[in-house]
C-alpha cells in the first residue's frame, strides 16, 4: 500500500461512469454476522478514502447492530455500480449470497483474509486486495490507519446480584437491569471491574493491588457495591453509585461518611437521574471532588476520618 488507500482504491474501482455509486459492505453488513472494532474501523477507512476520491457511496450495516442505518435489503443492486467488501475472511454463505444479489456490480474485496484462493467466495470478486498473502499485493490491515474520534471515558462497572442477607429489601436484580440497559446506551468504553478476586481466571484480578491498579486507570466507576465506591474514591476516581437495598444500607452509610453525593437510592433509580450524576462525575467538579475524597481516605483510619477537612459542598 505504498501510495495509500485512496490510491489503491482509485486503481481498483475503474468506474464505468462519472455518476457511478459504490456500496461498502463487510461482515458488519450481515444480519447474522458480527461487528468487531476492526471491522468498523476498516469501514471508516474505506468510506473516508472514497470521500477523498469524490466517489459517491453508501455503507450497509446489520440492522441488529445499527438499527436505522442502510441495510443490504434496502440497498438495491441497480442503484450501485461498484461493491466493495472490506475486512474479514472471504468465506461463508453470506458472501456467496452477496455475489448473487450484486451480480451486475463490479465487486472488489479490500483488506480481506483469503483462506482458499479457489473458493467461489474469493473467485466471485473481480479484484481482491488481501492482507494475508505474501508478495507485492499484500496490504496493511485497514484498521491500523483508520481515523479515530475523540477518546471516550473509560468506565468500570462493578455490580452484584448477591447479598441475600438483605432479604425482602433486596433490589439488586432490578438495579443491575436498569444500570445495564442504561450503560449500553452511553458513549464510553466499558470494562468489568468485579471486586471479587480469583486465582484461577484471567478475567478477575488476583490481588487487591492489581485491582487498585485497574481502578486507578478509570475515568469513572459505576457500581452498586460498597467497595466499588470506596476503592474508586480511594484512587481519586469518581463513582456513580446505586444503593441496591431498599431503605439504604452500607453503601449509603459509607457514602455519608465521606459525604460523597453521587449515590442513587434504588427507589429513585431512573435513566434521567443516572444521566445527571454521570454528567457531574465526569465534569471537572466531579473529578476534583473525587480527588478530595482520595486525600481524605488515605489520611483517615476507620471512624477517625477528618470530615472537617472536606469542604461544605460536593
Amino acid at each position: 500500500m505504498r501510495h495509500g488507500l485512496p490510491s489503491a482504491l482509485d486503481s481498483l474501482l475503474r468506474p464505468r461512469s462519472a455518476s457511478g455509486r459504490a456500496l461498502v459492505t463487510g461482515w458488519f453488513s450481515f444480519r447474522d454476522g458480527e461487528v468487531t472494532a476492526g471491522d468498523a474501523l476498516a469501514e471508516r477507512a474505506v468510506s473516508d478514502a472514497l470521500g477523498r476520491l469524490g466517489v459517491a457511496h453508501d455503507s450497509a450495516w446489520s440492522p441488529v447492530f445499527a438499527p436505522g442505518e442502510l441495510t443490504l435489503e434496502e440497498a438495491r443492486p441497480e442503484s450501485y455500480e461498484q461493491l466493495l467488501f472490506v475486512c474479514g475472511p472471504l468465506h461463508g454463505d453470506q458472501i456467496l449470497r452477496l455475489h448473487e444479489r450484486y451480480a451486475a456490480c463490479r465487486r472488489t474485496a479490500v483488506g480481506v483474509s483469503v483462506v482458499d484462493e479457489r473458493a467461489p467466495e474469493v473467485t466471485g470478486f473481480h479484484r481482491v486486495l488481501a492482507r494475508d498473502r505474501a508478495g507485492a499485493g499484500l496490504m496493511a490491515d485497514l484498521a491500523g490507519a483508520a481515523r479515530s474520534g475523540p477518546a471516550r471515558p473509560l468506565v468500570g462497572v462493578a455490580l452484584t446480584h448477591g447479598q441475600g442477607e438483605y432479604g425482602a429489601r433486596r433490589d439488586h436484580d432490578r438495579a443491575a437491569e436498569v444500570l445495564g440497559s442504561w450503560l449500553a446506551g452511553q458513549d464510553c468504553a466499558r470494562v468489568e471491574a468485579d471486586t471479587r478476586l480469583a486465582r484461577d481466571t484471567w478475567r478477575q484480578c488476583r490481588t487487591a493491588d492489581q485491582y487498585l491498579s485497574l481502578v486507578g486507570r478509570l475515568d469513572l466507576m459505576v457500581t452498586d457495591r460498597l467497595h466499588g465506591m470506596v476503592l474508586a474514591l480511594r484512587t481519586g476516581v469518581p463513582a456513580l453509585v446505586v444503593d441496591p437495598v431498599r431503605g439504604g444500607a452500607k453503601v449509603s452509610a459509607q457514602a455519608s461518611v465521606v459525604r460523597w453525593p453521587a449515590v442513587v437510592p434504588c427507589e429513585d433509580l431512573s435513566p434521567e437521574v443516572l444521566d445527571d450524576w454521570w454528567a457531574w462525575c465526569l465534569s471537572p467538579a466531579g473529578k476534583a471532588a473525587a480527588e478530595r475524597r482520595r486525600a481524605l481516605l488515605l489520611r483517615g483510619a476507620g471512624g477517625a476520618l477528618g470530615l472537617r477537612d472536606l469542604d461544605s459542598g460536593h
